[in-house]
């Protein structure tokens, strides 16, 4: 589902086309098959502040590609950019094609939040595709925002911990001498 510009993968941002109709059919973000009984969702904690995941789900047999694939995911990404992912070219080069269907350059409200801050802790949550529900933006049905994470929740398995701010890091310091003794 991530966006392909210029050739390259410009990962964390979804391609807005495949994403829809992923959602509406669903299928699977890796392979794009159709989902089985059971599928995962990738959840972080303001996925579930908003009540819903805003990536397409995923078979359970899909799920390590994307844990291992992912640098958010896989932990290679510390932290969140500072800059939308297409403010340049993955290359580094400013976007020159006039015909690019390059997605808004202006942050949206949940990039501006977490630009630049330490990377979430990740969880992928196995569903039931039963319970597999679609939030539509308001007045647009057919504009999925995401799926629902307020259903029963099969098993959790984390993906990644959050990244520690360096005065975390510093606390935690001061509490494992305290955590050892007990």
């Amino acid at each position: 589902m991530s966006l392909i510009h210029g050739g390259h993968a410009a990962f964390g941002s979804l391609d807005a086309d495949r994403a829809r109709t992923a959602f509406l059919r669903c299928l699977c973000q890796i392979c794009g098959q159709f989902l089985d009984a059971r599928c995962y969702l990738i959840v972080h904690p303001a996925d579930i502040a908003r009540g819903h995941s805003p990536e397409p789900a995923l078979h359970p047999e899909c799920l390590p590609y994307a844990a291992a694939h992912c640098p958010m995911l896989n932990g290679t990404a510390t932290h969140y950019r500072h800059r939308p992912v297409l403010a340049t070219h993955p290359a580094g080069r400013p976007c020159t094609d006039p015909s690019c269907a390059c997605p808004s350059r202006s942050p949206d409200e949940g990039r501006a939040a977490r630009s630049g801050r330490p990377a979430d802790r990740y969880e992928a949550w196995m569903i039931h595709t039963r319970t597999y529900r679609l939030l539509f933006t308001p007045g647009r049905p057919g504009a999925p925002i995401g799926i629902s994470v307020d259903v029963p929740v099969l098993r959790r398995r984390l993906l990644r911990t959050a990244t520690l701010t360096p005065d975390q890091q510093r606390l935690m310091g001061l509490l494992r001498p305290l955590l050892d003794e007990s």
